[in-house]
């Protein structure tokens, strides 16, 4: 069974057990490398093909749909402030000091 197992897997990831792995595995780092860049491939045929026209047209809907802004009405404030007295002391009449 184990056997099997191993042949299976052999088979499946299309290495062959009586292929030399060289130095540092160097046939199965070409085979992961081209798997990378097939899949590298398909993700730039989907940005081109799907992200790219999605992205464009949305960003045509919000620029349509983006409300133009108004000048905002603010209230002028003066410069130069009163001076107010609000609070003034009693000034008493009878006061005989």
């Amino acid at each position: 069974m184990t056997l099997l197992l191993m042949i299976d897997f052999f088979e499946n990831n299309g290495i062959s057990p009586t292929e030399a792995m060289g130095p540092k595995m160097q046939t199965l780092e070409m085979l992961i490398k081209k798997r990378i860049n097939g899949v590298i491939a398909i993700l730039k045929d989907i940005e081109k093909s799907q992200t790219k026209p999605t992205v464009a047209m949305m960003e045509t809907l919000f620029k349509e749909a983006e409300p133009k802004k108004k000048p905002l009405i603010l209230e002028k404030k003066n410069v130069a402030k009163k001076r107010e007295v609000r609070f003034r002391e009693k000034q008493n009449p009878n006061n005989d000091l």
